[in-house]
């Protein structure tokens, strides 16, 4: 099937191998001369040296030039929306998260879910939809009717949230705004717990919903523990582990607009509870100043310290600095929970930074967990990539 309206981009010789691969990117220096007339999100077909068609992608500037939708011979048009949202909604029923107690979950993971560029958070009624990529910035309206058509799905609303996740440099002017529907009740459930999603003004989605199983795994070890939350946000780990009986809960974060919704977060489900209470101060301040052996439970979850590789080699001490200071101040016994969002730091880096602060501090640290993201933030096995979330749960004596 061929659409004369496409343009065809051909790679240099021996370029094809990871495409046949199924690995979805495309690298503009695998690329031969562009046509002169291609603009930002087109679809474009992907041929080999020798004139063999490989896929379809949306093209874009920057290093990553293709992002492959398909590697046979389909349309990309309503129909394949359609296909590939309803096959993302069977995966998160067969999950089994689409319960009474559970409305808040992610349905698209970009590549994981075989549309690259492209993330929609599900909280109840709402989709929260986020393009990463200027041909899913152009598809939006097209996913916006198939999501609100997906059967069973209760989707009613569809808020775009794009202007802090396409490139700068496409100049798409990009607003955040309702595309269907409009606001409505913006509590959502997550494993029997309510959370307000401030999906108009807050970070990512509104939530951070990668974290569900790991919160679970934490009010498991929660009971009778004093537990420190750095960098709460919206105070997911401080509720669960409330919920899991914790002596006591300290959430701490340097936005005061972040802790103030922590605060509503625990009050939606522990009125008047007097274990908790939130402190906005930077992180590294607050663990410099508190006292040792004052927590035996503490969770370091900070934004990614690197967002490209450029930042890695920063990125890998400030964890190490973090970290150490952790294991300077846990109570002996203690259980830590530390975790790195940044998709440029490989999980063996990590951990190699986490070793590194440990050896630094001389305490004996024992891995329980190694962590990472949920399956609803799915891994396609061609794009190794897509791991993003790395996380230990460490016993420190």
């Amino acid at each position: 099937m061929t659409d004369n309206n496409i343009k065809t981009l051909r790679l240099r010789r021996g370029k094809e191998e990871s495409l046949d691969r199924f690995h979805p990117w495309v690298f503009s220096g695998a690329l031969t001369s562009m046509p002169d007339d291609i603009d930002e999100g087109d679809l474009v077909y992907v041929e080999t040296a020798d004139g063999r068609r490989i896929g379809t992608g949306h093209f874009q500037i920057g290093s990553i030039a293709v992002r492959m939708l398909t590697f046979s011979d389909e349309a990309i048009d309503e129909a394949f929306y359609q296909r590939r949202l309803s096959e993302a909604l069977r995966l998160r029923r067969a999950l089994g998260l689409i319960r009474d107690d559970n409305n808040a979950f992610r349905l698209v993971h970009g590549e994981g879910d075989f549309l690259p560029g492209l993330v929609v958070d599900i909280y109840g009624p709402t989709a929260v939809v986020q393009a990463h990529s200027p041909g899913m910035h152009f598809a939006r309206n097209i996913i916006a009717r198939q999501l609100v058509e997906l059967p069973d799905a209760g989707i009613r609303n569809v808020y775009y949230k794009s202007e802090t996740t396409l490139p700068y440099k496409a100049h798409l002017d990009p607003q955040n705004d309702y595309i269907i529907g409009s606001a409505e009740n913006d509590i959502a459930v997550e494993n029997g717990l309510k959370f307000r999603i401030d999906w108009l003004r807050g970070q990512k989605t509104g939530f951070f919903v990668d974290q569900r199983d790991n919160r679970t795994l934490l009010q498991q070890y929660s009971s009778g523990r004093r537990v420190l939350n750095m960098f709460c946000y919206t105070g997911g780990f401080s509720v669960y582990s409330l919920r899991g009986g914790a002596a006591s809960v300290t959430s701490v974060d340097s936005s005061a607009k972040a802790v103030s919704l922590t605060d509503a977060n625990v009050a939606l489900n522990f009125t008047d509870d007097t274990r908790h209470r939130s402190v906005a101060e930077d992180a590294f301040k607050f663990l410099d100043n508190m006292a040792d052996n004052e927590y035996d439970l503490i969770i370091l979850d900070p934004p990614a310290f690197a967002k490209h590789r450029s930042a890695l080699r920063n990125a890998l001490r400030g964890y190490q600095k973090l970290n150490a200071r952790a294991f300077e101040k846990i109570a002996s016994g203690g259980i830590l929970f530390t975790f790195s969002c940044s998709q440029a730091v490989s999980k063996e880096q990590f951990r190699l930074a986490v070793f590194s602060a440990a050896a630094q501090t001389g305490r004996k640290v024992r891995i329980l967990h190694q962590l990472t993201q949920p399956a609803d933030h799915p891994i396609n096995i061609y794009h190794p990539e897509g791991e993003y979330l790395k996380g230990l749960v460490l016993y420190v004596e």
